[in-house]
């Protein structure tokens, strides 16, 4: 099948998979004394970080392309009417999580790690979060709904139900666990939506024909 740019601007969730993993691997570097097993996944991009340079250098391609590649899911899905109205709800969703997600941070970052929560900017952090949280559990549930009945796009139905499980171990991991695995059962959560939207990304690579040999 010849590919259109829309098709190969599913690389870009790739990329964006590549430069979020290649930040929290080696942003620590730059914090001395930062933990992977007991911190958060934040620490290294608060304001205050001393990671905080390294981390906007090596995700800087993940904060545009990851917006870019759900953006273009987005209009290739309704262009091409894939799959069925509720499925397409599901993508639109995940697409404006992602761009509130990619505006939302940059805005309104964290001064600094376990500090109290008590400006302006800190308490939008957090309704920042809260509404990621929300349209990435609606966004999913409804993708797994889609997925799963009949003529649905299966396989992106159990893509959906792994990051779905991914978020849920995350969440429930942070309260679970000893404080000494936090960061670990954190990372869950963190790479559930990244991950999940390099495959979009590879779904829109792979082009029309690769979504209607799964539907049948």
């Amino acid at each position: 099948m010849e590919k259109k740019l829309i098709n190969l601007a599913g690389l870009t969730g790739v990329i964006s998979l590549i430069s979020y993993a290649v930040a929290v691997i080696f942003a620590p570097l730059a914090y001395p004394g930062y933990n992977w097993m007991t911190q958060a996944v934040s620490d290294l991009s608060t304001e205050t970080a001393p990671s905080r340079l390294l981390w906007d250098q090596l995700s800087a391609a993940y904060n545009v392309c990851s917006p870019v590649c759900m953006m273009c899911v987005a209009i290739f899905v309704s262009d091409k009417k894939i799959s069925t109205k509720l499925f397409r709800l599901g993508i639109y969703l995940f697409a404006i999580m992602n761009w509130i997600s990619a505006i939302g941070y940059k805005m309104f970052p964290l001064t600094d790690s376990g500090k109290e929560i008590s400006t302006f900017q800190e308490k939008m952090h957090i309704v920042i979060t809260i509404v990621v949280v929300l349209l990435s559990i609606s966004s999913l549930t409804i993708l797994i709904i889609a997925g799963f009945k009949k003529n649905g796009m299966k396989g992106i139905g159990i893509w959906a139900s792994i990051a779905l499980a991914m978020m849920f171990v995350g969440a429930i991991g942070k309260s679970a666990v000893s404080p000494d695995y936090f960061g670990i059962v954190e990372r869950f959560s963190v790479f559930a939506a990244v991950g999940f939207n390099a495959v979009l990304g590879v779904y829109l690579l792979k082009g029309y024909q690769f979504v209607i040999s799964e539907q049948f």
